[in-house]
């Protein structure tokens, strides 16, 4: 791994007029921004269409893309929107409002849809044929949650679309044709307008990194569709959930609510849909981080009716037999970053490491006592990094660097002092100095830490639902804020230029 800088951020917290961010130009000045300050990384969170909460790890569709990250004034440079369209913006907001953002861009991508229907391009044609076997059903699944108002197949749904019976389907794609073309074009659109953002990305020397869950959401298209692969009875109920156990962060650990894979019909297929999976983000993303990667090794499950995570146990999961086929078909090295955060064992450090794949250090983890000594062998401390890591200050699911170092009592504030050599307000830019300066291949870091923000602009909390995740958003001048010129300067220094 070469050495590099990369900065996390999500496209929705992109500024926009639209009340989120999208493909649009404020995307491409943003790579502009990465690409003269020596920036060869962005990361950001998965792209699939969110649903209830709108996090981006509970997504309707393994394989689609989020219509609300479509740019509409790309529609209509492209005339499938009039100009009156185009200049059509949300109520003001400091974060991002999906309501909001819903409200004002479905009419217009669905009219610049319809518009686009009627012209009968031939690489729609060519789209449809080639991902037909994902998209068809993700479309007719957004037209019957749009029907009965509700994503959750398993309870809200006619027993016959329930159970997918085939009469029920074809009434229901005959009933629903105008709705399924449009969510197909929607998809066209994303994929269309996603690819050239990359392919400029990547002619200006920045690789993308992606995300893709371990789990998928229960009210998914793909929970519908491919329930065989799943923990999931025939009346459509899961038959147990996946989390993480207790520990010294809850007494109680963390139930995640997700369906468990029945991995012996994974083996069965040969791994075709995580073969399928890994495929179409490897189209989408020059590197992908896998969430929750020690899920491979084995995952905590829960009995189906517990109220915490408490009376789960663990399960084996295939783990290198996954990889080898996914590498058979794939040809060569994954690129993989392993997000290896929690309770790690040596079973997961062996699948990790066999395989090559760099692993996560967060620099916000790193500091810590142990009989009044300061925890110097901890592993996320700097001066124990290994070359194949990556290097964060924090992620989507932390604090803000300056916001958790306000909340540390003053015994730690004192050891983050010492460690860094600093004062209380320069220990966002020590920090990032010495994560520039240390071994670890890829050095990234939140955007809200290049601009030295507090607990207020922090992304996510994990284990709650609230308006706040998921929706911090920059402010349009700060793509182009001074702070770059310290981060390049540092990438000049260190050897990430």
């Amino acid at each position: 791994m070469e050495r590099k800088t990369g900065i996390l951020l999500h496209i929705t917290s992109l500024p926009s007029d639209y009340g989120i961010g999208d493909l649009g130009e404020n995307a491409y000045r943003f790579v502009d921004a990465l690409s003269e300050n020596h920036v060869r990384l962005w990361q950001i969170l998965p792209v699939g269409p969110t649903g209830y909460g709108d996090s981006p790890y509970a997504a309707r569709s393994a394989f689609a893309g989020n219509e609300l990250m479509i740019s509409p004034r790309m529609l209509y440079r492209e005339g499938w929107l009039d100009i009156a369209d185009a200049m059509v913006k949300a109520r003001p907001s400091a974060r991002v409002d999906y309501g909001e953002a819903r409200r004002v861009k479905m009419p217009l991508l669905r009219k610049a849809a319809r518009a686009f229907l009627a012209k009968k391009d031939p690489a729609f044609g060519r789209f449809r044929s080639s991902e037909g076997w994902w998209v068809e059903d993700y479309a007719l699944f957004q037209a019957l949650a749009d029907r009965y108002n509700d994503s959750r197949w398993f309870c809200a749904w006619p027993k016959d679309l329930r159970n997918r019976e085939p009469a029920a389907l074809d009434k229901a794609r005959a009933e629903l044709s105008d709705e399924i073309d449009i969510y197909v074009v929607l998809q066209y659109f994303f994929r269309r307008q996603y690819m050239a953002l990359k392919e400029y990305a990547n002619g200006h020397g920045i690789r993308i990194i992606g995300d893709i869950p371990i789990f998928i959401a229960p009210d998914s298209s793909d929970a519908w569709t491919e329930r065989k692969l799943l923990k999931i009875d025939a009346d459509g109920q899961q038959e147990a959930s996946s989390g993480v156990p207790p520990d010294a962060f809850s007494a109680t650990g963390q139930l995640w609510g997700n369906p468990l894979y029945r991995w012996e019909e994974h083996r069965r297929t040969g791994f075709r849909w995580w073969i399928s999976r890994f495929k179409e983000n490897l189209k989408l993303f020059d590197i992908v981080r896998v969430d929750h990667f020690r899920g491979f090794e084995a995952c905590w499950e829960v009995p189906a009716g517990e109220d915490t995570a408490v009376n789960g146990k663990w399960v084996k999961s295939p783990g290198q037999e996954l990889f080898d086929a996914v590498r058979k078909e794939l040809g060569g090295d994954l690129p993989i970053i392993a997000e290896d955060l929690g309770v790690i064992t040596p079973e997961v450090e062996r699948l990790r490491d066999g395989n090559g794949f760099p692993g996560m250090k967060i620099m916000q983890f790193a500091f810590g006592f142990e009989d009044g000594r300061w925890q110097t062998g901890n592993p996320y401390l700097p001066h124990n990094f290994i070359a194949n890591s990556v290097a964060y200050t924090g992620t989507h699911d932390n604090n803000t660097t300056q916001g958790w170092f306000s909340e540390l009592d003053d015994g730690m504030k004192d050891y983050v002092r010492r460690y860094l050599e600093c004062s209380d307000g320069e220990v966002v830019w020590k920090m990032i100095r010495i994560l520039m300066a240390s071994v670890a291949a890829y050095a990234i870091f939140p955007m809200q830490d290049i601009l030295s923000l507090g607990s207020g602009a922090r992304m996510n909390v994990p284990a709650t639902c609230g308006t706040s995740n998921w929706s911090w958003k920059m402010d349009a001048d700060d793509i182009d804020t001074p702070s770059w010129a310290g981060l390049k300067y540092y990438a000049e220094l260190f050897g990430r230029a």
